[in-house]
């Protein structure tokens, strides 16, 4: 990944619909198809939002809902759920809102899935009313959706059927922070991706479970890996720093079990946290960039280098919209400047 390249790495935005301190989920979701509109025009992949509940600083809880929102509103990029979490859902019901996405923008959907809830205890127990809580039954839960897709597996429920759903190609990804999904995603032939933007501990060891224990399918001839990275791009690294500490006090809530909103930034975390929530926050932020587009030019490869990437996946938790719109341009310049 140089300037000298000439297979350049696709590049994809992860967004979580930020609730900014101030504002709310109505103004959320018009900024979210903003940004997901100058992706769209900046060559951007795919543009995925994430499953949360009971979280007051992130609105896209209802996640088909909102890519449906997004999909319809751009015109080339792929738009999808980075991730589902499925175990807080029936199998047959993704299979019916994804189908149904997918046959409202056909070939521009993906459907991520993770096994984490996605939330606290007590609205996991809200969401799994009826159903096994736990990640436990996630091959089971996965082995049933695929068959509505695909009634060849002999998967589904006897006797029901996935309508809109069955017979539509809909590329599955697996998401994990750890080896469980990475293993299950090689063993099926899928594509995986990492959320090393906040659990970065088994990335590497994860890359190499999938890498190791893939078998080629229908799907992929070789394993596919997606790379997730925090990017706050300004026009100088000072900016840059600056803005990324809105995120680095949404982690630090995120350590201290708080939740609310995304808050503006300060002008430094001096004195805000202990040194050992300082160690943390340094951790877990390991695959983050902020920075001028040149800082940026210069840590993709790197990761790149480190992770054997085939793609990478750009969160960035920024409070001010005007900010994040040019983050977006910045980092989508410096993928094609490297490309």
């Amino acid at each position: 990944m140089t300037p000298s390249d000439h297979t350049p790495i696709p590049y994809s935005l992860l967004d979580l619909a930020p609730v900014t301190e101030g504002s709310d989920a109505a103004e959320s979701f018009r900024r979210t198809l903003e940004l997901a509109q100058l992706a769209d025009e900046l060559g951007y992949t795919r543009y995925w939002l994430a499953e949360h509940h009971n979280m007051p600083g992130v609105s896209s809880s209802a996640t088909a809902l909102i890519i449906g929102h997004v999909a319809g509103g751009t015109k080339r990029i792929r738009v999808g759920s980075g991730g589902v979490m499925l175990p807080n859902h029936a199998p047959l019901a993704i299979a019916e809102q994804f189908g149904t996405l997918e046959s409202l923008y056909p070939g521009r959907i993906d459907l991520g899935l993770g096994r984490a809830p996605g939330s606290d205890q007590p609205a996991a127990r809200a969401l799994r009313r009826g159903l096994t809580a736990g990640g436990q039954d996630f091959p089971e839960l996965l082995s049933e959706l695929r068959g509505y897709f695909d009634p060849t597996l002999g998967t589904a429920a006897p006797g029901v059927r996935a309508v809109p759903g069955e017979g539509l190609d809909i590329p599955i990804w697996l998401l994990g922070s750890s080896g469980f999904s990475a293993q299950l995603a090689g063993e099926l032939g899928l594509p995986f991706a990492f959320a090393s933007h906040f659990a970065p501990d088994y990335l590497l060891p994860a890359l190499a479970l999938y890498r190791s224990s893939f078998k080629p399918s229908r799907h992929l001839e070789r394993p596919y890996a997606m790379v997730a990275v925090n990017v706050i791009a300004a026009d100088t690294d000072e900016i840059a720093a600056w803005l990324a500490t809105s995120q680095q006090q949404q982690f630090l809530n995120i350590v201290r079990g708080r939740t609310g909103k995304l808050q503006p930034p300060v002008d430094s975390m001096d004195g805000l946290l202990s040194p050992q929530e300082q160690a943390i926050l340094t951790s877990t932020l390991r695959y983050s960039i902020a920075g001028s587009k040149e800082t940026v030019k210069r840590r993709l490869p790197e990761i790149q280098e480190e992770t054997g990437a085939d793609e990478f996946i750009v969160a960035s938790q920024i409070f001010d919209h005007a900010a994040r719109l040019h983050s977006c341009r910045l980092t989508a310049e410096a993928f094609r400047e490297l490309g």
